[in-house]
């Protein structure tokens, strides 16, 4: 669970019983997704790579996310754009 835990950076101020049903969710949709913890480091990266051709990301608050509902898996992520590059 740590790298999954460091790959979508779950926000640590949340009670206890959400932070589990986050958990949760987040195995969940893993499990459905079929996609394995390496798959998921490396998507991850490369699209860091790409978004940094254009923008300065913010790397410490970045946010990944994989949420799976009605039978459909999602990842979403939240890059805080610090500069756009000319």
């Amino acid at each position: 669970m740590g790298l999954l835990e460091r790959i979508f950076n779950p926000n640590a101020s949340q009670p206890s019983g959400q932070e589990a049903k986050q958990r949760l969710k987040l195995i969940i949709a893993h499990d459905r997704s079929g996609l394995s913890e390496e798959t998921l480091e490396t998507m991850r990266q490369e699209i860091l790579q790409v978004v940094a051709r254009y923008v300065e990301v913010d790397l410490e608050s970045t946010e990944f996310n994989l949420e799976s509902e009605e039978g459909m898996t999602a990842l979403t992520a939240n890059l805080p754009i610090r500069r756009i590059k000319n």
